[in-house]
């Protein structure tokens, strides 16, 4: 058979191209977003302040400390938060080849929880007291997030189990993930029936998702871990596609399909745990923006993994703002909203996945 030597290339730049041109919007929506997440809340910044104050011109030493010291800090660990839960849903969806698949459906969001607070009261990894500024404080993030991610750990080493019996459908490994999550809340509340007024108060509010809860020297390690995590799923992209194809076809073209999975769920787990350790349980977001992207650009994970992260990015984001603004000047949690979203595709997932 012949082709005509330019009708495959420029299909393929087209095909290509759809993709690009999705990626470059949503990059720009985030930039956007990001001048805009710091703009807004109860103290109004303009938007040109915004702009000239990262800048580096001095426009207002009010505005300035708003800023750089609030602001700014909470819109990056949205978009590094967002990022990584969002990648870390379309590897679980990838290797577990569950399209419902993701840390918070199957219950690793509420065993790293459960990890980070048998952490904080259990170990006495830090302090739980109730403030004006913050409701938790953490004197040893690093063992509390080693806590949340051994935890996180047996939850997707249960799925891994569950994904390798024949009969392992995904309608049984999303139930094994529900299980799992009321098994790991169960432990977070026998925590809180033990706990004083003021520990309790705290617990609660910390499993709460609040972007705003972090510092910089939590925003350089969140963001650490989880460039780790792209760098590591970009690398294996080629991978994922294989394993979108089966076991079977997967092995054929030369993919360790049982290392591949393993290590996917390993490095998901773990960049899981550690937003999760930091920022409380937010919800959804690596269920939602995977499935919005797949939508849009296709299963190639070349292009849906950076779509995803930007993707994710702005979910989060702008729930952010909005949690902000909705009830000004009272803040929601943004978990609230995410799992707002979060539900009904959920639930309409399900249901294609019947009728299917």
């Amino acid at each position: 058979m012949h082709f005509d030597d330019g009708v495959l290339p420029a299909e393929y730049y087209k095909y290509i191209g759809k993709k690009i041109i999705f990626i470059t919007i949503a990059l720009i929506c985030l930039v956007l977003l990001f001048v805009i997440g710091i703009s807004v809340g109860a103290v109004q910044i303009p938007f040109i302040d915004v702009v000239k104050s990262l800048a580096g011109m001095t426009v207002s030493k009010r505005f300035d400390i708003i800023i750089f010291n609030i602001r700014l800090p909470q819109v990056l660990t949205a978009i590094v938060a967002g990022a990584g839960l969002a990648v870390s849903g379309a590897v679980m969806q990838s290797v577990l080849r569950n399209p419902l698949g993701s840390p918070f459906t199957l219950g690793i969001s509420h065993a790293a929880a459960f990890g980070a607070a048998f952490s904080v009261m259990i170990l006495g990894s830090g302090t739980m007291a109730s403030s004006i500024s913050d409701a938790v404080a953490i004197s040893n993030p690093y063992l509390t997030t080693f806590s949340a991610f051994i935890f996180s750990m047996i939850a997707a080493l249960i799925i891994l189990a569950v994904s390798k019996l024949r009969q392992g459908s995904p309608e049984v490994m999303i139930l094994t993930g529900v299980a799992l999550g009321s098994l790991f809340t169960a432990g977070t509340m026998l925590l809180q029936f033990f706990a004083d007024d003021v520990q309790l108060a705290a617990m609660v509010f910390w499993t709460f998702g609040d972007v705003a809860r972090t510092g910089w020297s939590e925003i350089f390690f969140l963001s650490f871990v989880t460039l780790f995590s792209m760098g590591f799923f970009f690398m294996n992209a080629w991978n994922y596609n294989a394993a979108d194809a089966g076991d079977e076809t997967a092995k054929g073209v030369g993919v360790k399909i049982e290392r591949t999975r393993l290590l996917g769920m390993i490095i998901a787990s773990f960049v899981t745990s550690v937003i999760i350790s930091f920022v409380g349980i937010i919800g959804f977001v690596g269920l939602v923006a995977p499935h919005m992207v797949r939508r849009i650009i296709g299963d190639d994970h070349r292009f849906l993994l950076p779509g995803t992260i930007i993707s994710g990015s702005l979910l989060l984001l702008a729930s952010d703002i909005v949690a902000r603004l909705i009830l000004s000047p009272h803040i929601l949690p943004v978990s609230v909203l995410t799992s707002f979203l979060g539900a009904p595709v959920f639930i309409y997932l399900i249901i294609r996945g019947k009728r299917r």
